[in-house]
């Protein structure tokens, strides 16, 4: 049988947590068009967390301005500015780890199959070949 072990986020999170040139580049040049390019770059690097710790940054600041008495008040800040901020590119990172591990289960699935395929066939050896091979011996010594 087929023993892989399971895939684990642990395995995808540096893949999505590290912006990565190369793949960056390759992403771009697979876009058609400006907007398209543009809009693969942008989301290649809000999708990082380097770019949500930047967010949070950037949200931290505006926070003695929120808590001033004539400031927006803690629940609005979180509500309006951190978490749309912050969870913007924390989710984008999220779903680019649930994706790299939705395609290395798929590459995984394709690979068990071919190997299921491959010994399903009566031609090749190892496979059903041996145990037609045995049975028509068995019929064979019984005649």
């Amino acid at each position: 049988m087929i023993a892989r072990k399971p895939e684990r986020r642990a395995d995808h999170l540096h893949k999505a947590l590290h912006p990565n040139l190369r793949a960056l580049r390759a992403a771009i040049s697979e876009a058609n068009g400006l907007n398209a390019k543009v809009a693969v770059f942008v989301t290649n690097l809000v999708g990082t967390m380097w770019c949500a710790y930047l967010f949070t940054l950037i949200a931290l600041i505006g926070l003695p301005a929120a808590l001033k008495p004539s400031g927006e008040g803690l629940i609005a800040w979180i509500a309006q500015t951190f978490l749309q901020l912050v969870l913007l590119s924390v989710i984008m990172v999220g779903q680019n780890v649930q994706s790299l591990m939705a395609d290395a289960r798929a590459e995984n699935t394709f690979k068990d199959t071919e190997a299921i395929l491959d010994r399903l066939d009566i031609h090749t050896e190892g496979g059903l070949k041996a145990i037609l091979d045995k049975l028509d011996e068995l019929v064979t010594r019984a005649n």
